[in-house]
């Protein structure tokens, strides 16, 4: 379903097995690099076919959506099961009701190009190599991004780039167009 590096195993407990005499049951700590907290529940959702519908991260706290995009990331591959990119030309309809910050505007995203708990980026980079191929999408694509004054509302954190300072909104506009997607704002 997805992998973690363990750097540290750490034993909280241990009690004889139910399972047979000369077996013990262990409970464990485990570092993680990469985990999250706030990932375990988005697991248990993967783990059991459960992430399933759209909108699922939209009551999540900010903390918890960058959680929820990590899961997405590390779960890519056994989601996708090996399916495809979507083929250059394709429509994607990305809902900016709930974009209320970076985090959530990559969480509709991945949404919108690989359905329920999809991934698509977490970061500006990660957006730029997602668009490069192999994470769901073909470019050149359409994105018809509705409510997009809402989003554009929201997504005024000014990022520094290299030449200048920019709203994040026209930032991701920017990136999504030199990569080929043709974004369309309704």
């Amino acid at each position: 379903m997805g992998a973690y590096f363990v750097g540290e195993v750490t034993v909280v407990d241990v009690a004889p097995s139910a399972r047979g005499a000369d077996l013990v049951d262990l409970t464990v700590t485990l570092w993680c690099e990469g985990g999250l907290p706030g990932a375990e529940r988005v697991w248990d959702l993967v783990r059991t076919g459960r992430l399933n519908r759209p909108g699922m991260w939209h009551e999540l706290a900010p903390a918890d959506r960058h959680a929820w995009l990590s899961v997405a990331l590390m779960s890519r591959g056994y989601r996708r099961k090996g399916r495809p990119d979507a083929p250059a030309g394709r429509v994607f309809t990305l809902d900016g009701r709930h974009i209320v910050d970076e985090d959530s505007f990559y969480c509709a995203l991945g949404e919108a190009v690989d359905g329920p708990g999809g991934y698509f980026g977490w970061n500006l980079d990660a957006l730029d190599d997602c668009l490069c191929g192999g994470w769901g999408a073909t470019t050149p694509f359409t994105l018809h991004w509705d409510f997009s004054a809402a989003s554009r509302a929201r997504l005024t954190e000014v990022v520094q780039t290299a030449d200048r300072d920019v709203a994040l909104f026209d930032l991701l506009l920017e990136i999504l167009g030199e990569r080929g997607a043709r974004v369309i704002l309704r």
